[in-house]
């Protein structure tokens, strides 16, 4: 089936990035935060990942976002509720800071407007364990705006996580396309290549390649941005 709708991930893919210092430049300035509100840093960031493993278990009874926030307050306290907005004051402000532990590639939004303008649909699929509002922010960083995509998944707005297959079914339903009508462009061999089980075909990008599994990758179509666009070229 022809290709016509083209979904990117975010982090490593559009945004160049060492996950692990981008970890740790992000709690390091989340942990600053909260302190002085009572959060003690490894607690609170045990109770993050806790929360993230949720979101990552989730099956799609709830919001990605619920399922953060119901397992964050059964570790720290129905207390943390009230503190919602100073995480929101947060990603507004301090998360700012954290794209200094990110590089920038031109090519991203360039290849991007160069699917668009060949009449392809975009979304973007980045694993949705954030708010909308950090998303955005890691958008900008890449050189891209949110309007360049008809979707972005963020935890608000979804019911799965990758590497689970129903992110991308569901995502795919979402847009309105079946799974064989779409390329997943990512980095990651495990998360992002999850795509290719409900028949989506996949694209390595390795500029940042993650393959924590040390999955054999040969198999899989991969390089860089323009050898992306010699691949879609030759569909």
């Amino acid at each position: 089936m022809k290709i016509t709708m083209i979904l990117f991930d975010l982090d490593g893919t559009l945004l160049p990035m060492d996950q692990d210092k981008f970890t740790e430049a992000y709690f390091k300035r989340l942990t600053q935060k909260l302190l002085p509100h009572g959060y003690e840093p490894k607690k609170l960031i045990d109770s993050i990942w806790l929360g993230t493993a949720a979101m990552v278990r989730n099956t799609g009874q709830q919001t990605n976002e619920d399922a953060f926030w119901q397992k964050f307050t059964e570790l720290c306290g129905e207390q943390v509720l009230a503190d919602k907005p100073l995480f929101e004051e947060f990603y507004q402000n301090d998360f700012q800071q954290v794209k200094d532990f990110c590089g920038y590639n031109p090519k991203a939004a360039q290849t991007v407007a160069a699917l668009k303008q060949q009449g392809f649909r975009l979304a973007l699929a980045t694993n949705p364990i954030f708010p909308a509002v950090a998303t955005e922010s890691r958008i900008g960083w890449a050189g891209l705006k949110p309007a360049d995509f008809e979707w972005y998944t963020t935890y608000e707005n979804s019911c799965y996580s990758k590497p689970n297959p129903e992110y991308y079914r569901a995502l795919a339903a979402k847009l309105g396309v079946s799974p064989e009508e779409c390329l997943m462009v990512g980095n990651d061999a495990n998360e992002d290549a999850a795509a290719q089980k409900v028949g989506m075909t996949f694209f390595l990008l390795t500029d940042c390649l993650i393959n924590k599994e040390n999955k054999d990758i040969s198999e899989y179509p991969q390089g860089s941005f323009d050898q992306l666009l010699e691949f879609v070229a030759k569909r």
